[in-house]
């Protein structure tokens, strides 16, 4: 399903886009895909930022466990 906006853009903007775009693809088409690329791109870091919050959460909790076994054993001694 697709939908129908309008926008306005500088005729330097439309240039640049005619030139990328070439013969073969229509200005619609290219502002698509370069969205769809963005829309893509923004999904990615969201994972990856979420990843990466997991990951420092588990070292942190490693951390904390590692600290409390080198505490005991320093105690032992």
């Amino acid at each position: 399903m697709k939908g129908t906006i309008s926008i306005t853009l500088s005729t330097e903007i439309l240039s640049r886009i005619d030139q990328l775009a070439g013969s073969k693809h229509s200005r619609f088409a290219f502002i698509e895909g370069v969205v769809r690329r963005y829309l893509r791109e923004r999904r990615r870091a969201r994972i990856h930022a979420h990843d990466i919050q997991r990951i420092n959460s588990a070292a942190d909790q490693l951390n904390s466990e590692v600290a409390d076994v080198l505490e005991y054993q320093a105690s032992e001694d």
